[in-house]
């Protein structure tokens, strides 16, 4: 017999996503630090970096613990760390507090990422399940695309209130620090029906020997880079436009919420495009459109230009972590564990590649943007080589 719908239980699971959705604040923080200090650019790349690189040394055994203590109380326990990660910086507006803070948000987002999707499944009928999880992701675009405008502009109003006069934005952190206490209280408070995984769970060993199959590389090596495409203009964006087209700092932190908000209605659209076109086409066709964007922002002529093109690059990547995950479990249905724990485990693409993209891009500006059109030009060539389907 089929579950009921539940909101008591569907809601604050939902919620969730939402909070998920803090760790691009990587971007903001990159943007506020280079206005305060005088740290170079690159070395502030280390924001995402600690916060990314979490997903390599803890994904699998985040998985295989959550099996022991349940995923309402690991999910609980990410969206408590995230808390504390926000309050951090209550600490300081230094590099060395808001590296600590974003280390901790780090932590609790794969949590959040490992444990969510699956409890999700658990509270919703099984027809609707997919439709639930592509909600849930619009949930988390929504607070990817607030996030910059709440520390840029929210967060200053508050610590008027507060007079405090220096790292006005961390007052936005706190803003969401509040959330997550509620959506914390608000889990805690209902009791949830958990199914247990039928087969094998992934381990570290068996997910590593999976490596060995060259078709799964190639697709966990897609994901690391897409991840990092992400990151990195969410991060390297602003600085692109303060000294590409002289944009004051303050304006360019809209960038952000520009790339958030096309991500937004693209992964929308995909949603209702994948039930026309084939994955391996909608592959090839996303990254070719990536790769055209992104050497059009390297030559963009002006500010309305590059909003629009900053749109655009969005629209482009937004879809392709999906495909590259349904392609390979596709193809691989029996492994599905481990190619899920090994596509956690590259999300760690977001520490590297914009750390990469911040050095590059300090000693020739359009440079960082030619380094993701070069990770872009792999993700088509892994969509000519995906398997076609019928």
């Amino acid at each position: 017999m089929s579950k009921k719908l539940n909101a008591n239980f569907v809601l604050p699971v939902l919620m969730s996503f939402f909070v998920m959705s803090f760790i691009d604040l990587v971007g903001t923080g990159v943007d506020e630090l280079k206005q305060s200090s005088e740290t170079p650019g690159y070395i502030l790349q280390l924001i995402p970096f600690v916060a990314f690189i979490w997903f390599f040394f803890l994904s699998v055994p985040v998985g295989i613990w959550q099996d022991k203590i349940g995923k309402r109380k690991a999910l609980n326990i990410g969206i408590l760390i995230t808390a504390i990660g926000l309050l951090v910086p209550l600490l300081g507006n230094t590099l060395p507090v808001i590296l600590t803070a974003f280390s901790l948000l780090g932590i609790g987002n794969t949590i959040l990422q490992v444990s969510a999707n699956p409890l999700l499944v658990d509270v919703v009928p099984s027809d609707k399940s997919s439709s639930f999880l592509s909600f849930a992701q619009f949930m988390k675009s929504i607070g990817s695309m607030i996030g910059p405008y709440v520390a840029a502009v929210i967060g200053p109003k508050l610590a008027i209130l507060f007079g405090v006069e220096t790292g006005e934005w961390r007052f936005g952190l706190y803003l969401f620090a509040i959330i997550s206490i509620i959506a914390f209280i608000w889990l805690s408070s209902v009791k949830i029906e958990e199914t247990k995984a039928e087969s094998e769970r992934a381990s570290l060993s068996s997910c590593m020997k999976l490596l060995g199959n060259r078709f799964v590389l190639m697709m966990v090596f897609g994901i690391f880079l897409v991840v990092g495409i992400d990151v990195a203009m969410n991060s390297n964006i602003g600085t692109f436009l303060t000294q590409k087209l002289g944009i004051n700092e303050e304006t360019a932190k809209y960038g952000k919420s520009m790339y958030f908000f096309a991500k937004m209605i693209g992964t929308f659209a995909g949603a209702l495009l994948l039930t026309k076109i084939k994955a391996r086409s909608f592959l090839i066709a996303s990254s070719a459109f990536a790769i055209v964007s992104l050497l059009a922002l390297t030559v963009t002529p002006n500010e309305f230009s590059a909003w629009l093109i900053i749109a655009l690059v969005s629209l482009g990547v937004s879809n392709i972590f999906p495909l590259i995950f349904s392609i390979s479990v596709g193809k691989l249905p029996e492994r599905a564990n481990e190619i899920s724990g090994l596509m956690m485990m590259a999300i760690c693409g977001g520490a590297i590649i914009p750390f990469l993209v911040g050095i590059v891009m300090e000693n020739w500006l359009p440079g960082g943007i030619l380094v993701l059109v070069a990770g872009a030009i792999y993700l088509f060539g892994v969509g000519l080589a995906s398997p076609k389907t019928k």
